[in-house]
Formats: structure tokens, C-alpha cells, sequence
């Protein structure tokens, strides 16, 4: 069989996942998964990923692997994507650490209650979310520094784990003018071969209080 994708149209961890197979020229069968109608919480999909979370790679019958960073890493290997340079690879590596640990949860947590209307129920927690985002922002704006990609001069998947959020951080309230480097950076992965961006809004039922799921 062809690879199979389970994800959610409108998570970035997932457009990630998408992003790299497009450049790669990988062909695989699509498989929407509703988040927000409980899609997840089935015993089914737990037999995938014991965390209930998209986005999920099945590379033969049965055999699944979870996690947007891991599955980056998996599909890169023996590409240009990753490189052969074990310091090079090692660092690789950290930059999708810092996006799982640092970036994802507080960048992509802030757009995701920002665009779902959880920061007016919460307006104290979303402002602390917002300025760790900011924070994580900060730090990736001071490693671009005379930085043409994230590991040396070339365009690795730390390049795309990080972009994933970092291109839609202004739907969280951070303001590209503050990050002149990171907006520098965005241009340059925009102007990679194949790039394309099929990231979609969260529907109706991601909105507060309208649907079920393990984002509450």
C-alpha cells in the first residue's frame, strides 16, 4: 500500500507532514480526521496514537507512527532534507525539540485559542500564553541572525517543523514587524521548490464549546 496520512486540514502539525511529502514528490492517500467530533477519542484511532492526536503516519498496514517531528525525521531520511553531517543532523534534531517544547505549545496554542474564541473565556491565560509565544519567537528571531536557515545554509526539516507556526503567527497576535528576521526567513522556505500551502481555517466545531475532543 501507498502511505496513509490521518490528519486534520486546519493543524499546522499536520500541514507540516503535508508540506514535506509535496516537496519530496511522495504520493499517498489522504485521510481526514474531525478533531473536534470525537474522531480521535475512538478506540480505533488510540490503537494509532495512544495520545489521540493528529497528525498519524501509516507506512504499512498496522504500522503507525505518531508525532509531526517524527514523522519529518522518518520521511527525511536519505533526503537533502536531513543531512548526512552528524553535527549538522544533531542539530537538526534540537531545532525540532525547541519547536515541540517551545514553539508549538505556546505559538500554535495562542493562534489556536485566539481563532477559536478560548482567549475571551480566558483572557488571563490566553495573555501568559501569548507572551511565552512571543518569547519563543524571540528566540528563534535571535538565532536567524546572519542565518539563511535554521541549520547552516541549507533547507533542512527544521526549516519546516518551524515554519508551520511560525507563518501563521500573526493569526496569534505577534506582529511580523517585530520579527524582521523570522519574516526575512518565511520568505525564503515561501520561495523553496514545491512549496505549497493547503493549511485550512478551523471549522464551525473548533470554535468554544462546540465540539468534543482532547483540546477541550
Amino acid at each position: 500500500m501507498s502511505l496513509r496520512l490521518y490528519d486534520y486540514a486546519a493543524s499546522a502539525n499536520c500541514y507540516k507532514v503535508r508540506l514535506l511529502l509535496a516537496q519530496l514528490g511522495r504520493d499517498y492517500e489522504r485521510v481526514p480526521v474531525d478533531i473536534f467530533a470525537g474522531e480521535t477519542l475512538t478506540d480505533e484511532f488510540v490503537a494509532m496514537n495512544v495520545a489521540r492526536r493528529t497528525p498519524v503516519l501509516e507506512r504499512a498496514p498496522g504500522d503507525f507512527l505518531p508525532e509531526s517531528n517524527a514523522i519529518l525525521l522518518h520521511l527525511a531520511e536519505g533526503t537533502p532534507f536531513l543531512p548526512a553531517d552528524r553535527s549538522a543532523r544533531a542539530h537538526v534534531y534540537q531545532w525540532l525539540f525547541f519547536e515541540q517544547s517551545f514553539f508549538e505549545p505556546t505559538v500554535g496554542g495562542a493562534r489556536f485559542w485566539k481563532l477559536t474564541g478560548r482567549d475571551e473565556s480566558d483572557p488571563a491565560r490566553f495573555g501568559a500564553m501569548l507572551g511565552r509565544a512571543a518569547d519563543a519567537m524571540r528566540m528563534l528571531e535571535r538565532h536567524l541572525v546572519g542565518r539563511e536557515f535554521v541549520v547552516g545554509s541549507e533547507y533542512t526539516v527544521a526549516d519546516i517543523g518551524l515554519y508551520g507556526y511560525a507563518h501563521v503567527a500573526e493569526q496569534a497576535g505577534l506582529e511580523p514587524v517585530q520579527f524582521p528576521y523570522i519574516s526575512a526567513w518565511l520568505g525564503r522556505v515561501s520561495a523553496t521548490p514545491r512549496m505549497m500551502n493547503d493549511l485550512e481555517p478551523y471549522p464551525e466545531n473548533a470554535l468554544a464549546g462546540r465540539g468534543t475532543s482532547v483540546h477541550g
